[in-house]
């Protein structure tokens, strides 16, 4: 991309080239989207905001999009043109969701951008279905939910139907249908964590209120934040001073359960981008040490960024695979972190191009993975130490199951957590030792996290 393609080309355009790399291409939509918009730095803050809204709305409503164009397509969406299909995607979803553009304005555009790249030749069949999609005003997915309750959760909420099917197995129809739908609340906001170590959170809000960001105090703790207006991260100085770094309030919690106490040493074993590690460094007060430790020379620079943006003296990121046992570790630490790769499905609401490219396989070997990381990283625990374990996603087999399997085997049991949390979460398992957190219960991701103390030897 260069500076003359700012020029040259529309909004929406910019948005099907964004959506081509990641729906055909298999590239990360949050990476990406943030990626493109730096490049394209002439925009305007009211165009960066249609692209992003275009963008994460489509991905968002995939299937819902799919079924429209089904409906009043003779082609299948399966069967069109890759640049086709997506235009045709992010065409309905301004005639569905959004207000700003006339739906005649919408096909008119529509029609443009295909005869611009190459597809004149199919100007009136997509100019045929969007009109026909544009006058049909009624939701006619909602019949679904009377004869098929599945079929109309995986159109109504966009989302697989074996992802639907298996949470039906573990919650309650009405569970399910409030997490799916709480992956399209629009106030979502991004929560932060105030670096205690230069700011109060009373501090914060008023440098923020400087910056004309608007800011409320977070749900479950003091020291988070949600941001509601801004344009860009970097772009507040508040953030590149190092007064906070984001992180979800659900993620926070792992600082707390922890118990971290003046001179631990903390082994972080997946890091990156580094928020649990930052936290528990913030929390030792200068004391102890962290080791944050990821897989790639790439997610290390991005825990190093942040280590460096705080401040903090009391944590190292280092390359380190978890897989392989460090013998130097082994019984060293009196707390290790294992906040572990997973199918992330409680986090769609933030990478809503996580839930279709999670398969079932994908995930049963992602199960696989958690228990053979679990298997060594145990052995950094000192004895009578702590093990966090803890996944950003709401299934069974993951989260509890993979608690259950491992005090089976392994010298370990769990502690209650009740005290470390604030009151106001809900839950009854606190005392057994693992929380659940599920949007459109609780006010956070989906996440899952349990303490686990390692036994003495006798």
């Amino acid at each position: 991309m260069t500076d003359t393609k700012v020029v040259t080309r529309n909004t929406r355009e910019i948005a099907l080239d964004i959506l081509i790399e990641i729906l055909e291409k298999g590239d990360f939509s949050h990476t990406l989207l943030n990626r493109t918009l730096k490049t394209y730095s002439d925009l305007t803050k009211q165009d960066r905001s249609f692209i992003t809204r275009l963008v994460e709305g489509t991905l968002e409503r995939l299937l819902t999009l799919d079924f429209y164009i089904n409906s009043y397509s003779s082609v299948k969406v399966g069967k069109m043109k890759p640049l086709i299909r997506t235009l045709l995607r992010l065409s309905v979803y301004q005639l569905k969701y959004m207000d700003q553009v006339p739906d005649s304005a919408v096909c008119n555009e529509a029609v443009k951008l295909a005869g611009k790249r190459g597809f004149k030749s199919l100007s009136g069949f997509m100019n045929g279905v969007l009109r026909n999609i544009a006058r049909n005003t009624k939701e006619d997915y909602h019949s679904l939910e009377q004869k098929d309750r599945i079929g109309y959760l995986e159109v109504a909420y966009s989302t697989p139907r074996w992802m639907i099917e298996k949470w039906l197995k573990e919650y309650s129809y009405e569970t399910v249908k409030g997490m799916l739908a709480a992956q399209f609340e629009e106030s979502r906001g991004t929560t932060v964590r105030v670096n205690q170590s230069v700011n109060t959170p009373e501090e914060l809000l008023e440098i923020l209120k400087k910056e004309n960001i608007a800011a409320a105090k977070g749900i479950y703790n003091d020291t988070a934040l949600k941001l509601l207006n801004y344009e860009t991260m970097d772009a507040i100085k508040a953030f590149s001073d190092g007064r906070f770094t984001v992180q979800d309030e659900s993620s926070m919690l792992i600082g707390f359960i922890s118990d971290v106490k003046a001179g631990d040493y903390i082994i972080d074993v997946c890091a990156a981008p580094g928020g649990k590690s930052l936290h528990v460094a913030d929390l030792l007060k200068g004391s102890g040490k962290v080791d944050a430790r990821d897989l790639t020379e790439y997610k290390v620079s991005l825990i190093n960024e942040n280590i460096a943006r705080l401040g903090y003296d009391n944590i190292e990121a280092c390359c380190m695979d978890a897989k392989e046992l460090d013998e130097e570790s082994v019984g060293k630490a009196d707390i290790v972190i294992a906040d572990l790769p997973c199918s992330g499905l409680g986090v769609i609401g933030k990478k809503p191009d996580i839930k279709y490219n999670m398969t079932e396989e994908k995930q049963k070997e992602l199960i696989k993975l958690q228990r053979e990381i679990l298997t060594t990283v145990s052995q950094y625990v000192k004895e009578e130490g702590t093990l966090i374990y803890s996944t950003c996603t709401v299934n069974k087999d993951e989260n509890l199951d993979n608690v259950e399997w491992f005090v089976r085997n392994f010298p370990f049991q769990l502690e209650s957590i009740e005290k470390y949390l604030p009151e106001n979460i809900s839950s009854d398992t606190k005392q057994m030792g693992y929380l659940q957190l599920i949007p459109g219960i609780h006010n956070t991701d989906g996440f899952f996290m349990a303490r686990l103390k390692k036994l003495k030897c006798l």
